[in-house]
């Protein structure tokens, strides 16, 4: 199943350019606000799981941010992202990997992911991403997690997802994290759809 995943998401990133996706986003300003809201100092550390070519961590490297790391299973996508980062690109640890088969070799600070839980419609893909997030973090640790909102799309990039709202989200993390904030986001893609998407900061117990 990795394997064919694996191939989906390489053929994505062979075929389209990065900024014609549906989850496109010229500056990731849900991402940036949610952690400037936490007010973190910027030697935190902080992975951005199916970060992919996302900008995210551009944005991050520009405000001094040193501690970073973008896991994604295409290595074309992290292509992308390396290139445009240039001699930055080694500033950061980038991994390509199945998040339901990775396990962390570290723990980190901060744990984002806005691309990857909502594609896991299966409870044990669910629950192998659980023993990934609770290896990788420990109490303190702040997760900011977005997935389709009950009336976002029923598929992306031509796979079925699984769509929650917030207590639905924080119920999947529950009792090792605890909700925080919630909010929804309407994503307009490049092509000018609209997309509910549901943000909730939690915390680690």
């Amino acid at each position: 199943m990795t394997d064919a995943k694996r191939e989906h998401w390489d053929e994505v990133y062979r075929t389209k350019a990065a900024d014609s996706v549906s989850w496109y986003q010229p500056t990731p300003e849900p991402s940036l606000k949610a952690l400037e809201s936490l007010q973190l100092p910027i030697a935190v550390s902080l992975i951005d799981v199916g970060g992919g070519a996302s900008s995210l961590v551009d944005r991050l490297i520009e405000r001094g941010w040193s501690d970073l790391t973008v896991l994604d299973i295409a290595a074309p996508a992290l292509d992308v992202a390396k290139a445009r980062l240039g001699d930055d690109a080694i500033r950061v640890a980038w991994v390509v990997a199945d998040i339901t088969i990775w396990r962390p070799w570290r723990r980190y600070d901060v744990w984002h992911d806005r691309a990857v839980f909502h594609f896991l419609t299966e409870p044990e893909q669910r629950l192998a991403y659980r023993h990934a997030l609770e290896a990788g973090t420990a109490a303190g640790s702040v997760v900011i997690i977005a997935t389709f909102a009950p009336d976002g799309p029923e598929r992306c990039s031509g796979l079925p997802v699984q769509r929650y709202d917030a207590a639905a989200l924080a119920a999947e993390f529950s009792p090792a994290f605890m909700l925080e904030r919630d909010w929804r986001e309407e994503h307009t893609t490049p092509g000018g759809g609209r997309q509910s998407f549901q943000w909730c900061v939690l915390h680690r117990r």
